[in-house]
């Protein structure tokens, strides 16, 4: 029991390490983690590993997840922490209802794209309807996200019909008419 939570307190330690790290690539996008931020979501990984029953190996995802959000346009300083907090979660969670089928990368980039484009920020319609959508189809056996590499799917298996521009110029012309 000692020597297991000297061994996880060693990996929040390395990896709140790491977090502090990606603050000199991150500047630049205004964004900085102190040591408090970084510790706290050290202890929050741990916490979501646990809950979702998995592992990591290695580095961890929490300093990719920093890299691929870092510019976003809706992450700024006020949310940044409560953002990896909850991008995190996401992540581990949906490693899960994907099977394991989907890459690292793939997923990220899946995310990414849906949080920037079709989401506008908003962490519940990612995770509640594109990241939902998605896992069925790849639990449904859908594989086309390999050779995109997770980018430009979403429509693919999106049930939601949006608003298409042409469309609703084109309504307009006939109510003018």
């Amino acid at each position: 029991m000692v020597l297991k939570n000297w061994m996880e307190e060693m990996a929040k330690q390395e990896l709140a390490k790491q977090v502090l790290e990606t603050n000199r690539y991150t500047q630049k996008y205004n964004l900085a983690l102190c040591p408090e931020d970084a510790a706290l979501l050290a202890e929050v990984r741990a916490d979501v590993l646990r809950a979702e029953k998995r592992v990591e190996f290695g580095d961890g995802i929490l300093p990719r997840i920093i890299y691929v959000f870092c510019d976003s346009a809706y992450i700024y300083q006020d949310n940044y922490c409560d953002s990896l907090i909850r991008l995190q979660e996401i992540f581990f969670q949906y490693k899960n209802e994907m099977l394991d089928e989907i890459t690292d990368d793939e997923l990220l980039a899946f995310m990414r794209e849906q949080f920037e484009e079709v989401c506008r920020g908003d962490f519940d319609y990612l995770e509640g309807t594109c990241l939902d959508l998605f896992a069925q189809a790849i639990r449904a056996g859908y594989a086309g996200y390999q050779e995109t590499a997770g980018r430009g799917e979403f429509e693919k298996v999106d049930i939601v019909k949006r608003w298409d521009r042409e469309l609703y110029l084109e309504a307009l012309r006939w109510e003018i008419m």
